[in-house]
């Protein structure tokens, strides 16, 4: 096992990448299935490749069920890899408990879904940051000391004065207030990347954008690698540098934020972009071809579908969709621009 370096990194450069990150989930066995040999398995994460740079969002697109919080979970460690590697500063790390994972959450925290439920409904607010700074070494030497640091974090995630927070339960608060102190107890180990696992998606509408400004701005002042977890394609362009394009557990689009969502590739983006609400659909205005669309469910994660994962809803599927799985094709529109889809073979366009 290797262990966490110490240097700190350069503004835009690399600090945790993931490298054919797999996870397969084995199916518990009924009773019918004691006696057969083979042993099935959910394919949930297969092959992602990402990489988190420093003072930069990634976000990480797809409808529920692709593996977007299991790739979130692979990367804080709170799961083993079936295969793959993760490296923090180039270093393959691989922790399972005790020292080593202490200090590997200290450069790396997660934010989850539900704050309600990250929060312990039975202690303040003073206890969930004090133990977030005591367990990180960040608590100071006196009380003075720590209730410095405790006003320091409220004031980050602009939850002012602090002694109007420091000793109400999570019952007390708000929903954005809840996410706010979740995201401050974070903030207690100082930490170079936030895996914020879908961060507004339990929040009121009208306070989302106030949690992704905050997030934002976080991002530029501590220049902190983050990975932004999120079904709503619209808010990874408002929020996220580079967008990734998850579907049935793999990888199938990828580049800057602006390109993926103004000019999408791959015809999953284009589905997700044309499932947001639109007024002229619902008018009956539809523009000349738009047709039926992306019909259909997911497939079966435990029989996935060979080659191409969405050929069987693909309104551009050819036969060699569904037998040979289709690597990152550069678009060629956009440097950095890719698309997991034969669409985009050079072979293709020569035929």
């Amino acid at each position: 096992m290797a262990s966490p370096t110490t240097d700190a990194p350069a503004a835009g450069e690399d600090v945790l990448e993931a490298v054919g990150l797999t996870k397969h989930f084995p199916v518990r066995r009924r009773l019918r299935g004691l006696l057969s040999r083979t042993r099935l398995t959910v394919h949930a994460v297969d092959d992602v490749d990402l990489t988190l740079r420093r003072g930069r969002v990634t976000a990480l697109v797809g409808e529920s069920g692709s593996g977007k919080s299991t790739v979130a979970r692979l990367l804080a460690q709170l799961q083993p890899l079936t295969a793959g590697t993760v490296r923090l500063h180039g270093t393959p790390v691989t922790v399972r408990g005790g020292r080593p994972f202490r200090a590997y959450v200290r450069r790396v925290q997660m934010i989850f879904q539900d704050p309600f439920a990250s929060l312990n409904p039975v202690h303040t607010v003073r206890y969930h940051l004090t133990r977030a700074l005591r367990v990180h070494g960040n608590a100071g030497r006196s009380s003075a000391d720590l209730e410095a640091a405790l006003a320091g974090l409220l004031d980050r995630v602009s939850l002012t004065p602090a002694e109007r927070y420091l000793d109400k339960f999570p019952h007390e608060l708000s929903g954005g207030q809840r996410q706010r102190v979740a995201i401050a107890r974070a903030l207690g180990a100082d930490p170079e990347v936030l895996l914020a696992d879908e961060p507004v998606s339990m929040l009121d509408v009208s306070i989302r954008l106030g949690v992704l400004n905050l997030l934002r701005d976080l991002k530029e002042r501590l220049r902190l690698a983050v990975l932004y977890i999120t079904h709503d394609i619209a808010s990874a362009r408002y929020f996220a540098d580079e967008t990734l394009v998850m579907y049935a557990g793999r990888l199938v689009e990828g580049g800057d934020s602006e390109t993926v969502t103004q000019h999408p590739a791959h015809p999953y983006t284009r589905l997700l972009i044309e499932s947001a609400p639109d007024p002229d659909r619902i008018t009956g205005a539809t523009r000349a071809g738009d047709g039926e669309r992306g019909g259909g469910e997911p497939p079966s994660l435990i029989r996935p579908p060979a080659g191409c994962r969405f050929h069987p809803r693909c309104p551009a599927a050819m036969p060699r969709c569904g037998t040979d799985l289709p690597p990152r094709l550069a678009v060629g529109d956009r440097p950095g621009h890719w698309a997991a889809c034969w669409l985009y073979d050079p072979a293709e366009a020569t035929s």
